[in-house]
């Protein structure tokens, strides 16, 4: 029997009891749906990290205190371990090789009125002007507040685009006066709309000069981070050897081990974040396997009711001549085309799918993921239809004949 009779056949097969082979193909669909969907979840979940902790770039690091701020009884001079703006001021001085700028930050959060508008628990970050260059921050409108407005520590501020269109839906912001927390700031310029990731969403933020944010909201003291920017990516690991060897002359320590602060690269926690996510992918992509193979049990299951239903008709074929190798092919071939229709109806499944979000993740397909869902759909197909099928062409056709 060549390959086409045997295709023919096999097809003939497949479509003579529809509901059957409907039921087998249900299982490999939804084992090849749960691949491409759970390794999507995965990568989805992995690239929504991935751009927050790239928002900063591969070139920036961030000085964050560790001491717990000022003990009861302290002045600003004895805690000598907070981060403070004069840190950054002084770090500055120093003109570090490697080091481009430093941004101090402060942040809280408000009440933010307009008119008879309001939005309350809005995010309020206090920062210097290159805020904007370091953190690669786009306006829509209007323009940033510049280093003379910081110095002075003027009530302007720039808004996300969410708290723009909240209090502002009739018109432009730029120009127009807000109220935080009662005392009013002028709207300087509004941010472009940015990718919300985690908690934290830039479109609801409000950006101040950080003296304004200090005398205002937070009070004098330390900040909550630095943010440095690197001359370049490469540059990096230096920048960080110079900011430690700065801030311990800036804040006296002698011993590493009595050091107050933690430097964050954001390009090994971003490679370490990807290695995780790998990890998980992987993980998730095995829990969903499991259900390809109880597809594959189902398929073998199946496969031997219908050996079973059709043993007549193998000891026909057989009596007439029909070779044990195009018995065994042809039922091979079956249950490759049953698995293999299973994973296509799968991967459309898996499409629709993936075109909503899951748990607030926003699943993005592996490309990957579908010619291999395929592919082991098909491996399961043959592998699991091998005993039916030898079993069908083991048979003696006397045997088969004899069967009722």
């Amino acid at each position: 029997m060549n390959p086409s009779d045997v295709l023919a056949s096999s097809l003939r097969g497949v479509t003579a009891n529809p509901l059957r082979s409907i039921l087998t193909m249900l299982g490999v669909l939804i084992g090849v749906a749960a691949v491409i969907v759970l390794t999507a979840v995965g990568n989805g979940s992995a690239q929504s990290v991935n751009d927050a902790i790239s928002t900063l770039g591969s070139s920036t690091l961030t000085v964050r205190s560790s001491s717990g701020g000022m003990g009861p009884g302290q002045s600003g001079q004895d805690a000598s371990s907070d981060l403070t703006t004069e840190t950054a001021a002084g770090l500055s001085d120093m003109e570090l090789g490697h080091v481009d700028l430093i941004v101090p930050e402060v942040s809280t959060t408000a009440t933010v009125t307009a008119d008879s508008l309001s939005s309350d628990d809005v995010s309020v970050i206090g920062t210097s002007a290159d805020y904007f260059e370091v953190g690669d921050v786009d306006l829509s409108s209007g323009s940033a507040f510049d280093a003379s407005a910081e110095e002075q520590s003027q009530k302007v501020v720039v808004i996300g685009s969410t708290i723009a269109s909240d209090l502002f839906s009739s018109g432009s912001a730029v120009g127009q006066t807000i109220g935080i927390d009662g005392t009013s700031y002028t709207v300087s310029g509004v941010m472009s709309q940015q990718d919300s990731s985690g908690q934290d969403d830039p479109n609801s933020s409000i950006i101040a000069p950080i003296g304004r944010v200090q005398a205002s909201l937070t009070g004098l003291g330390s900040v909550d981070s630095l943010t440095v920017l690197a001359s370049d990516s490469d540059s990096v690991i230096a920048a960080e050897g110079e900011l430690e060897i700065g801030l311990n002359q800036l804040l006296g320590i002698d011993d590493e081990d009595d050091e107050t602060y933690s430097i964050v690269n954001q390009s090994e926690l971003l490679e370490t974040q990807q290695e995780t996510a790998q990890t998980f992918t992987v993980l998730l992509a095995a829990v969903a396997g499991i259900s390809l193979l109880v597809g594959g049990i189902g398929v073998t299951n199946i496969m031997l009711v219908t050996v079973t239903e059709r043993t007549r008709e193998i000891g026909i074929r057989k009596a007439l001549g029909a070779a044990r190798p195009a018995i065994l092919m042809q039922f091979l071939v079956e249950a490759a085309l049953l698995t293999l229709a299973g994973g296509i109806l799968g991967v459309l499944l898996a499409i629709v799918v993936t075109r909503f979000e899951i748990s607030g993740t926003q699943p993005v397909i592996v490309a990957a993921s579908i010619p291999i869902a395929l592919g082991i759909s098909v491996a399961i197909g043959i592998f699991f239809g091998v005993y039916p099928a030898w079993r069908a062409a083991s048979m003696r056709p006397i045997e088969a004949l004899r069967s009722s």
